[in-house]
């Protein structure tokens, strides 16, 4: 008896891997289940059977790419002076949002920006995410005003609305070809930002 209809056997982490590449590349909209097929090296049939649906994929790469690429801000972040916390946050995405070993830009930013009917649900994924990244850094802002490291004044909520969007215009920057050296002086004039909206009144 043949084996005709049985699903072909796959490495799901390497298939996975793949598919977040594509999605970070060309984005959620752009990306058809033939091009993921392509890419993952299976055939429609076993990528809706392994993922259940090309939003369902999307989910996991978004899971995946934030495992990977995620370690930039995590560390950041954990630097003991707010400021720094923040500049390292600029630079050290910077530099993966350049990277020419992957492709450029951040997927949580660009992977779906335009939202047609089809794609609410990718759409709406990476919103929340988004969200999340500012309630991340908000959180950090505020343990600083605690701790004493920012003036107790300090519009924390401002301050992570305008780092984050400095953050997601780095990203668009990249995404147009721009180098990290050219990303540097965005990040110096941010920081000049900080260095006035922190000074005590």
């Amino acid at each position: 008896m043949g084996t005709r209809g049985r699903p072909r056997s796959f490495d799901r982490a390497q298939a996975l891997r793949r598919a977040m590449l594509l999605f970070w590349e060309r984005g959620y909209q752009s990306t058809s289940i033939a091009d993921l097929a392509t890419a993952m090296g299976i055939h429609a049939p076993s990528l809706y059977a392994a993922f259940g649906s090309k939003e369902q994929l999307f989910a996991e790469a978004v899971d995946l790419y934030d495992q990977l690429e995620g370690e930039a801000t995590r560390r950041a972040l954990e630097q003991p002076a707010a400021r720094a916390a923040v500049e390292a946050l600029l630079s050290n995405n910077a530099e993966s949002y350049t990277d020419l070993t992957t492709p450029t830009g951040c997927m949580v930013v660009l992977g779906c920006v335009a939202s047609s009917p089809d794609a609410h649900g990718a759409a709406a994924l990476l919103a929340a995410r988004r969200s999340a990244d500012r309630a991340t850094l908000r959180r950090r802002l505020d343990q600083a005003v605690a701790d004493g490291g920012l003036p107790a004044e300090t519009d924390t909520d401002a301050l992570a609305v305008f780092f984050i969007a400095v953050l997601q215009g780095l990203a668009i920057q990249a995404l147009d070809g721009a180098t990290r050296q050219e990303l540097q002086p965005v990040i110096d004039h941010a920081m000049r930002v900080w260095d006035t909206a922190t000074t005590p009144t």
